[in-house]
């Protein structure tokens, strides 16, 4: 359940829900929600798409295969128990990352493009490069 805090109703509601999972001494979870900006994204996205254009590949290969699976497996890949087929590998959705763990992610995937693959991905501040990607994203759009 999400609670907004700066709402006087939700501040009462997390105080009762804390309170009674308090009073149950059950194991629970407590994290804060933040929103990655569209920079955020706009930006990884650009990264994939110059990564897919650079091997041949399409936009979700490069952000399933090489973003997730391979350069930030411990941060995307899960096992859950599926009562038909038993341990079931899925991958987590870029959405539900921490801001931290956003970050690090895009951080593993520049250092293993550049040492695995050969191919230098920008930083965020590298404005040049990152429009020149864009405009060969959208010579490449039917591909990708």
């Amino acid at each position: 359940m999400l609670y907004d805090l700066k709402n006087p109703l939700d501040r009462e509601r997390f105080k009762r829900r804390c309170n009674a999972l308090y009073k149950k001494e059950g194991i629970v979870e407590l994290s804060e929600k933040t929103k990655r900006s569209n920079q955020s994204n706009k930006y990884l996205h650009t990264l994939l798409g110059f990564l897919a254009i650079e091997t041949g590949h399409d936009l979700e290969y490069a952000k399933e295969v090489f973003y997730k699976r391979t350069a930030n497996k411990d941060i995307f890949l899960r096992i859950k128990d599926d009562e038909l087929l038993g341990k079931v590998e899925y991958l987590r959705s870029s959405a539900t990352l921490s801001q931290e763990e956003f970050s690090t992610s895009i951080d593993r995937l520049r250092d293993w493009s550049s040492q695995v693959a050969g191919i230098y991905l920008p930083s965020p501040n590298e404005q040049d490069f990152l429009a020149s990607i864009e405009v060969e994203m959208s010579k490449y759009s039917k591909w990708i």
